[in-house]
């Protein structure tokens, strides 16, 4: 050990200098290959010159950028082919649950838009209606089209979308101007499922539906309604009880009607709006000690991978979510390679997809009339 009389003796070694590196610009390349910038850039990044550049020059180029490594600027070369190879997904995600829904959809939209060469940026809003003016800023040139996941627009902010980025909708709960809208024959789908549990035995069947302003609630109650009218069975408004699409909203809305028919007859089945409003209905039976579906039937709307790995499996009406989300990219390309070369749009119609009903362990003939 150093005597402390001679610590301050001890002279300090001279500390490095941390080297610093940058990346390497245009203007190396060029001038290692003794070239202009521009003309750099026309080898390597794809920009227009009014000079022919010779395949000895070109090599040389080429040699250079090797040799500094350089990497060529995304956005840089992005400008010059008026394309980000990015497209943007918008959607509501703030339920403080995991949204399957979403999810299902998502994973079409990635699978497809890798197929494609495609990035994928998703952004997020707390509120439709109250976010509608941050969808232009969206649209700032970052992304080449937009998809609007279940968005919910009043007329007033419908307004606000902007017009030089192609939009495409899956569930929109309106008509959006110049919006291609994809949707499921919903009223179909939940006319498909009620249907199965009346064949089954089912008669007093319980419905907790999605909110009353949502354009795919009043097409499910729709199909509800329809199929008990033509199976002969009086439609009871006691028995449609509003919940909402989150899974808390259907255990709330459960709980609440058993407390309001205290001592009434069950139902022997209950449809619900989707998927997650099953799961939080089946809690809400259980913590009351109703079996699933020794007791009472249980089926949601959807065909979610939850519903798929739920014990029990989930009865629902299947949507194919995924194909939607693939689908929307296709579209958002289309209409993004029209922009471009300056042709008029396509008609924005809807693009209706097929339901079905998907019977599993959650469903069974009522043990009681």
């Amino acid at each position: 050990m150093i005597p402390a009389r001679y610590v301050s003796a001890v002279p300090e070694l001279p500390k490095k200098k941390k080297k610093h590196t940058r990346a390497a610009t245009l203007a190396d390349v060029g001038r290692a290959a003794g070239v202009s910038p521009m003309a750099a850039s026309a080898v390597l990044n794809g920009a227009r010159t009014s000079s022919r550049i010779s395949p000895e020059t070109r090599g040389r180029i080429l040699a250079a950028a090797a040799k500094l490594h350089y990497r060529p600027n995304a956005a840089a070369r992005a400008l010059i082919r008026r394309s980000m190879s990015t497209l943007g997904v918008a959607a509501v995600v703030d339920r403080g649950e995991l949204n399957h829904y979403f999810l299902e959809v998502f994973n079409g939209v990635l699978e497809t838009a890798a197929r494609h060469g495609q990035n994928t940026t998703v952004f997020t809003l707390h509120d439709w209606k109250r976010d509608a003016q941050r969808i232009a800023s969206f649209c700032d040139g970052r992304i080449d089209g937009l998809l609007l996941v279940a968005p919910v627009f009043g007329p007033e902010s419908a307004a606000l979308l902007p017009a030089h980025t192609p939009l495409v909708a899956i569930h929109a709960n309106i008509v959006l101007p110049g919006v291609i809208n994809l949707e499921s024959d919903e009223e179909a789908g939940s006319f498909s499922l009620v249907r199965r549990l009346i064949e089954i035995g089912h008669r007093r069947i319980l419905h907790l539906a999605g909110p009353d302003a949502m354009l795919g609630s009043v097409r499910r109650v729709a199909g509800y309604r329809r199929a008990l009218e033509e199976s002969g069975i009086s439609y009871d408004p006691r028995l449609v009880k509003t919940a909402g699409f989150a899974t808390g909203q259907g255990r709330e809305a459960m709980r609440a009607w058993l407390d309001e028919h205290a001592g009434e007859r069950l139902p022997t089945a209950v449809f619900c709006a989707n998927d997650g409003v099953a799961f939080g209905c089946m809690e809400t039976l259980s913590a009351a000690g109703l079996r699933v579906p020794d007791d009472i039937s249980v089926a949601g709307f959807d065909d979610t991978l939850a519903a798929r790995a739920s014990v029990p499996q989930l009865s629902t009406v299947r949507q194919p979510l995924r194909q939607m989300g693939g689908r929307a990219v296709e579209l958002l390309l289309d209409l993004a390679r029209t922009n471009e070369l300056g042709e008029p749009a396509a008609t924005a119609s809807p693009v209706v997809f097929p339901t079905e009903p998907v019977l599993r362990a959650s469903v069974a003939a009522p043990s009681r009339p």
